[in-house]
């Protein structure tokens, strides 16, 4: 395998071999996608701003017990990352209600939850990454109890310390998707975590500041990703 073959490559990034088995180079594109792909153009700035945002929420998480598979950047637009066997689930948390759960359950757009919801999709594009429940995840074989249940024990630690992290720099953290993979038996919070995966508004006026810009044809979109990372820069 040469250290610079295509492994993958996403709507938003490509992943690389490097000369250690065990390690990636995860490159963040400049396209920016909505709705499954259907929509798509390119920015650019895009692929630096979530991958400077990545490394520092994953540097953050790391430094509070979090398992991520972050090691570092690699330049502007590319970070060094673990190597993981990837689960084919998505975790979705959600403190306020917006995008599906609002349409889905009819709420108005801005509810603050009780308390946040965490839901499981599971990761087919062809398929529009479903909503499924923990009885599909052992009928399909996906992964184990024990996986599911530490991916979501992260997912609620993670959320606490985002939500912690985002409101220091001025931000709301209203939803996000997080993705796992395993090394050998141990659960690590691999991906990113960016405007993409996000949905962050600005805490004093509730301007979107992520990728439903894009989706919502609002505009500004590259000035939103450089005012979050702007904001959590400031903050290091």
């Amino acid at each position: 395998m040469s250290t610079e073959e295509k492994l993958y490559e996403g709507k938003a990034k490509i992943v690389y071999a490097t000369a250690n088995p065990g390690e990636l180079r995860m490159h963040f594109k400049d396209d920016l996608t909505a709705f499954n792909g259907q929509k798509h153009d390119q920015m650019a700035g895009k692929g630096y701003y979530n991958a400077q945002i990545t490394a520092i929420l994953m540097s953050y998480l790391q430094s509070r017990g979090v398992p991520t598979h972050f090691i570092r950047l690699l330049g502007d637009t590319d970070l060094l990352v673990r190597r993981l066997e990837m689960v084919p689930l998505e975790v979705v948390a959600r403190n306020i209600a917006a995008g599906s759960l609002a349409k889905r359950l009819g709420l108005e757009e801005g509810k603050v939850l009780t308390q946040p919801v965490f839901e499981l999709y599971y990761k087919n594009d062809a398929l529009g990454d479903p909503l499924v429940n923990r009885s599909h995840v052992r009928a399909m074989g996906w992964a184990k109890d024990a996986v599911v249940d530490e991916m979501l024990t992260l997912a609620r630690q993670v959320n606490t310390l985002l939500q912690e992290r985002f409101a220091a720099s001025g931000l709301v953290l209203v939803d996000f998707k997080l993705e796992f993979g395993l090394s050998g038996d141990q659960v690590i919070l691999g991906d990113e975590i960016t405007p993409d995966t996000c949905r962050l508004w600005d805490a004093s006026t509730q301007e979107k500041l992520d990728k439903d810009r894009f989706r919502r044809d609002l505009g500004g979109v590259m000035e939103a990703y450089e005012e979050v990372y702007r904001r959590l820069l400031n903050r290091d």
